[in-house]
């Protein structure tokens, strides 16, 4: 039988699961909610990019989403910027028992020693009341700074570090609260966002580094973090709008899990507006943008990802990826025990049921 299904906001990374959802045979579509009031009554399909007709309208009442009795909704509404509401949310679906798998809220990747343990007490609480359970996951943080490393790993005699990055041009993405209002681009050198406020890095990627350590079997003593920004040569028109010259474009930051005094667990982006700009920072294997892996260790490894997409560039495929491992995850995530899951207590995925032929 069909797992029901109901997606929870449809922006870059909510539209790219509803699509999947709409078409994959697993799955059967309940409901679509949206926070902008000019999607409200369109049909599913036309948001998610699709010709034929669902039926299935758009709602911005999560009520209404509940009262379609899905078994697991797709939760990608913005969880950035409103941490407490979409904290909220997803207490009100597992409660209901509505299994939840999504983009947002990050910290729930792997929220231990990451938030006060209040906040997960109260997600535990509402998943043990609804007998439902909970797994957020994305790119990075998401299955490359947990699923890829920890595979590598496991073929390790021993390791010194484990280094996971994302080297990336961001001209073609077009999520202006991300762009402007979290990373802080076009903003002037030395002018922090949200994202570059003390403590706020190591929150944000501290669930990467504290799961990894878990699946390490090591503890980390002291999170650091680092960022340095570089300034646009020249105005640049990019996606998501103007940068102005002098302005930021260019972007390096970095979190260390220290273990012992050593940094064993590093998370490290290099964000660029054009190719050109900075290029003693780390380059990507391909146009565009890449994932990389670096283990040193019995043996060491280099490993880059490209993901490519016939639809988009480097920033979409790499969202439509995190789109595919939400929605892949849904089946593990409804046969899992109530609670906050995470990839080191989900079975491992392995593409079933996505082989298409033809």
């Amino acid at each position: 039988m069909a797992i029901r299904v109901a997606v929870i906001g449809t922006g870059n990374c909510g539209s790219l699961a509803l699509r999947q959802v709409i078409t994959d045979p697993r799955f059967v579509l309940t409901g679509v909610w949206v926070s902008s009031s000019a999607k409200v009554g369109r049909d599913a399909s036309e948001l998610a990019g699709l010709d034929e007709t669902t039926g299935i309208r758009a709602v911005s009442d999560l009520d209404a989403i509940v009262a379609g009795e899905p078994d697991c909704v797709v939760y990608c509404a913005m969880g950035d910027v409103r941490l407490k509401e979409a904290m909220a949310e997803v207490r009100l679906f597992l409660a209901a028992g509505v299994d939840v798998v999504g983009s947002a809220p990050g910290v729930l990747q792997y929220p231990w020693q990451v938030v006060p343990d209040k906040f997960i007490e109260r997600v535990e609480e509402a998943a043990q009341q609804g007998n439902s359970s909970v797994f957020i996951t994305g790119v990075d943080p998401g299955f490359a700074t947990d699923l890829l490393p920890l595979t590598l790993a496991s073929t390790c005699q021993s390791i010194q570090q484990v280094r996971t990055m994302e080297i990336a041009d961001y001209s073609t993405y077009d999520g202006v609260t991300v762009m402007f209002d979290v990373m802080g681009f076009g903003n002037p050198i030395g002018e922090f966002p949200m994202l570059f406020q003390p403590g706020v890095l190591s929150i944000a990627w501290g669930t990467a580094i504290r799961q990894l350590a878990a699946g390490l079997g090591v503890e980390v003593d002291e999170i650091r973090d680092s960022v340095e920004q570089e300034p646009a040569p020249e105005d640049l028109e990019v996606a998501a709008g103007r940068i102005g010259k002098g302005t930021v474009a260019a972007l390096r930051f970095q979190i260390e899990g220290m273990v012992g005094g050593k940094p064993v667990i590093v998370v490290e982006h290099v964000t660029r507006l054009r190719a050109d700009l900075r290029p003693d920072w780390a380059q990507p294997a391909h146009p565009g943008g890449s994932y990389r892996v670096e283990i040193t260790g019995e043996p060491s490894y280099f490993a880059d990802i490209v993901p490519t997409s016939e639809h988009g560039g480097a920033p979409y495929a790499a969202i439509l990826a995190a789109a595919a491992r939400i929605v892949n995850s849904i089946p593990d995530v409804i046969a899992a025990p109530p609670g906050i899951r995470t990839t080191l207590d989900l079975p491992l995925p392995t593409g079933r049921g996505v082989v298409a032929l033809g």
